[in-house]
């Protein structure tokens, strides 16, 4: 019993690297889409979302599952109530990509954003593909290091959704009310997608380390 209960852990990690896997797959072609007015792409995010919602529900059946029949204890109970909560953020990720590639979608054949703030855009969606994939390696390695750049980068696109709010509210924006309203919707599910990367990155952390304190917001 304690073999299979040991692949069933293995297979709850498993199935987190490979939501989170898909995840930065969909914030890659949410942020080329967005960049580049790629309906084609959109569509496709749009599609993978619902993917990616039926494999958080799938897992979180299962660490459900688990919880009942083998009723786990100090460790392995962390493991898979984390999982949960794991999940269900990788879930919101993935419906933040979603809705930069609904903008993109709603927009074409225009840009987004104006040409003033495509550059900020630009490394916006830079940090959120680069903060996918570090946490798509941390759920499968567990190491600590991930966490503590994925914290560093969410500084920088905090300082980025900021400096578009500043220059939306500016006195020299000469963006419309249809500008405006995008490009502070689209910084903020670029921040809000970073946001839940170091909500997850923090509970693994605390899994590899038993430290709540790091990687702080």
């Amino acid at each position: 019993m304690r073999e299979v209960f040991q692949q069933e852990l293995q297979e709850v990690q498993e199935r987190l690297v490979e939501i989170a896997s898909l995840v930065a797959v969909s914030i890659e072609n949410a942020t080329r889409a967005f960049n580049e007015s790629n309906v084609s792409l959109a569509e496709q995010v749009i599609a993978d979302d619902d993917k990616i919602d039926e494999l958080a529900i799938n897992l979180d059946e299962l660490a459900i599952n688990i919880l009942a029949r083998q009723q786990p204890v100090a460790r392995d109970l962390r493991i898979v109530v984390s999982a949960l909560r794991i999940s269900s953020s990788l879930e919101r990720m993935g419906d933040m990509a979603d809705h930069i590639a609904q903008l993109a979608r709603y927009r074409f054949p225009d840009k987004v954003v104006p040409k003033s703030l495509r550059k900020t855009f630009v490394e916006m969606g830079q940090l959120d593909v680069e903060m996918a994939r570090k946490l798509a390696e941390l759920l499968r390695t567990e190491d600590v290091q991930l966490a503590e750049e994925i914290r560093n980068d969410d500084d920088r696109i905090d300082a980025l959704h900021l400096s578009v709010f500043e220059k939306v509210l500016g006195e020299t924006w000469k963006g419309g009310a249809e500008d405006t309203v995008d490009a502070t919707l689209a910084s903020r599910y670029h921040e809000r997608f970073a946001d839940h990367a170091v909500s997850i990155a923090k509970k693994v952390h605390y899994l590899a380390t038993g430290d709540w304190v790091a990687p702080e917001d």
